[in-house]
């Protein structure tokens, strides 16, 4: 574990996890890369170089947008968005697959930690893929973008904005400082930091000065450090 804040996260413990999904929990980047070349396909396009990284962690109404930019057809964006979300519930629905680690670290605090998903995707997509990969019995909230006020929780932006992870500290009953977002783009590093979450990022570490968004970097869920501290937790203790 890599420590890249001033903070000591290591002799901390969260009082709820919130996760992201895409890339942390689910390995549903690359159908998101698949959905996008599909979708630039159908209208005779391709992707330039470096759109994979610059969409990677966007909603998908953003990314559809971003997408008809970065070929100056901004006339395109509806069309686009629309494709994009249509080949994306295909291949997530015909192959979800969850990242390295994600089962055994939800199992492992699951019923001891209220823990909850706060993500970018559309919440049909968060539901069908935890529920096929067998976690969404672990999570009491679902969080995701709602562009107008939805139930209790009001109105919902996505990331970068703060309020996925603002919403589900709040509906797991602790403030944002006690909670600890598990992230993998630094779009979610971002919204986590700016709703106060400790945030713990998953993956290759970034260059320069994007490695300190996160206060600790990981390669995988499965890190035995990560395990080693997790177990350390009051919460956990003598389990």
């Amino acid at each position: 574990m890599v420590s890249t804040t001033g903070h000591h996260l290591l002799d901390w413990s969260p009082r709820a996890v919130v996760f992201d999904c895409d890339g942390t929990l689910m390995d549903s980047e690359r159908h998101w890369q698949d959905a996008r070349a599909r979708a630039f396909r159908g209208f005779g396009l391709q992707a330039p170089p470096g759109f994979a990284e610059q969409a990677k962690g966007v909603h998908y109404a953003d990314c559809g947008r971003l997408m008809a930019e970065s070929v100056h057809k901004p006339e395109l964006t509806a069309d686009l968005t629309a494709a994009l979300l249509h080949h994306f519930l295909a291949l997530v629905a015909d192959d979800p697959v969850t990242m390295p680690g994600a089962v055994e670290l939800v199992r492992l605090l699951s019923g001891r930690l209220p823990l909850a998903v706060a993500s970018n995707c559309p919440a049909e997509v968060v539901e069908a893929s935890l529920e096929r990969a067998g976690l969404r019995a672990h999570f009491a909230h679902i969080v995701v973008p709602s562009p107008t006020p939805a139930d209790d929780i009001g109105t919902v932006r996505p990331k970068p904005w703060p309020d996925v992870y603002e919403t589900a500290a709040r509906l797991c009953g602790v403030r944002a400082d006690e909670a600890l977002a598990v992230e993998d783009s630094l779009t979610g590093v971002e919204s986590a930091r700016r709703a106060r979450l400790r945030v713990l990022g998953v993956g290759p570490r970034p260059p320069g000065d994007d490695a300190h968004r996160a206060d600790v970097w990981v390669p995988a869920l499965h890190t035995p450090e990560l395990l080693t501290w997790v177990r350390s937790w009051v919460p956990l203790t003598g389990s």
